[in-house]
């Protein structure tokens, strides 16, 4: 393929060898991982079992990633990339992919944007073309970006400002946990900042983070492997390759102290309640006890929350949350929260909902779980990775290889999963309850009607 830098798929050996004891049970990804010249990082993913394709462009730019001072341009930006490029005028890329069969979407999250769409494998050279138009030339002018503005904002509106509980944990939270200002700043934006954004910010935006260095192109599904390859070899390569990309420094502060926050919502009409705790970095053994931590404490009806708070305890209605309430547990890169939220009638409860909940986690870090408890939690871990995989028939191994490859140049550790979740130990569980779950680490938000 001319114009990459091969990078073999030794990992995918490697993955193999390492699980030889505990084989993953979920099938073997076979991946084709290379960078082309310009930077741009490609993954290709074929699955024989698939009737449909699945293209991803992911950039490395995200709310939490974007530039000081432009809280919402992220989003702003995302829609702007369906206005038009230098082939592809303003509304002729949604027609092109529903003339063909397909879907399509775009989303912003935390360290990342995302482009994506699913289609026939007939459609395939037409959307790699498109793709590699809109990052080579977006074509954007004041109409397009009135038009988005006014687009984002009505969102803002209907989906935070005049909803009840809106943004409720996944955007309140981080405003009072975190302290660094990339963690904790308003990510959908306010009207009057998405209104002073120009055109010329626009453009800058897009040279300096929408460039192949700070990108990742996915295929996976029913392809044919070499024939995509010289498509892709035809349409990105002589897209030139763009500056140093900016990393702002994205690091929290060791949390020594609770933190509380209150918020009055004039259009609620019962409140809840949110207890966050900081990740653990990424890939590491605490990281991967925490995935368990959460199916065991959190998730599902056999949760030990749901028995403590909603079965027996009476004290909420529900509750629900986990690590990246914007996406699950891989798909990001920064510092990340695991939070429990919980819906409840009486204002008076808060705190013994949240005492229930400091209880409940002081379990783990007295005594170490025993083996059926523990693979209790590893079954569940490996099932949730399965509905990650499969999210929409597909696509979520499609946003894990695109993650993997982003943030950690390996989209082979999408092979390597189960194999970390079951090394755990009751000894890693208890050390990181301990070392992320104690009290003075915690974070209590109230959201409550006037």
């Amino acid at each position: 393929m001319p114009g990459i830098v091969s990078r073999a798929i030794v990992g995918l050996t490697l993955a193999l060898s390492s699980t030889a004891a505990q084989p993953a049970r979920y099938p073997v990804i076979p991946i084709e991982y290379t960078h082309l010249a310009n930077g741009l990082k490609v993954v290709l993913a074929p699955d024989s079992t698939a009737s449909l394709v699945m293209v991803g462009v992911y950039y490395a730019i995200g709310q939490r990633t974007e530039p000081v001072g432009r809280e919402g341009f992220a989003h702003l930006f995302e829609h702007l990339m369906f206005e038009g490029s230098t082939h592809l005028p303003p509304g002729a890329l949604i027609r092109l992919i529903a003339t063909n069969g397909g879907t399509f979407n775009g989303n912003t999250r935390f360290d990342f944007t995302d482009y994506f769409e699913i289609i026939p494998p007939a459609a395939l050279e037409l959307m790699l073309w498109a793709e590699a138009d809109r990052m080579r030339g977006l074509v954007v002018d004041d109409s397009a970006l009135g038009r988005q503005k006014a687009i984002v904002k009505s969102e803002i509106r209907l989906s935070y400002i005049n909803r009840p509980d809106g943004g409720f944990p996944w955007l309140d939270v981080p405003q009072v946990a975190n302290r660094n200002w990339q963690n904790a700043h308003d990510f959908r934006g306010r009207p009057a900042e998405i209104d002073s954004a120009t055109l010329a910010d626009a453009r800058r935006f897009h040279a300096a983070y929408y460039v192949p260095n700070n990108a990742v192109l996915v295929v996976s599904g029913a392809f044919r492997v070499a024939e995509t390859r010289r498509w892709i070899s035809e349409y990105f390569d002589g897209i030139p390759r763009g500056g140093v990309v900016h990393r702002p420094d994205v690091t929290e502060p060791p949390q020594t102290a609770e933190r509380r926050g209150v918020r009055i919502d004039s259009l609620a009409t019962s409140p809840v309640l949110a207890v966050a705790f900081h990740m653990p970095p990424r890939h590491t053994r605490a990281f991967f006890a925490m995935a368990l931590i959460d199916q065991l404490v959190l998730q599902g009806d056999d949760s030990w929350l749901a028995d403590t708070l909603v079965r027996r305890g009476h004290l909420a209605d529900a509750v629900f949350g986990g690590a990246n309430l914007q996406g699950n547990l891989f798909n990001y890169e920064g510092p990340m929260l695991w939070t429990i939220a919980a819906q409840y009638r009486s204002a008076d409860q808060a705190d013994a909902i949240a005492g229930a909940i400091q209880n409940v986690v002081a379990r783990l870090r007295r005594r170490p779980l025993d083996a059926t408890t523990l693979r209790v939690a590893r079954h569940k871990a490996h099932s949730a990775y399965y509905d990650m995989l499969d999210n929409l028939g597909g696509f979520g191994r499609l946003d894990l290889l695109a993650s993997f490859a982003l943030f950690d140049d390996d989209p082979v550790e999408i092979n390597r999963v189960e194999a970390s979740l079951d090394a755990v130990t009751p000894a890693d569980i208890q050390s990181a309850a301990r070392d992320y779950l104690s009290p003075a680490q915690q974070t209590v938000y109230i959201r409550r009607p006037s």
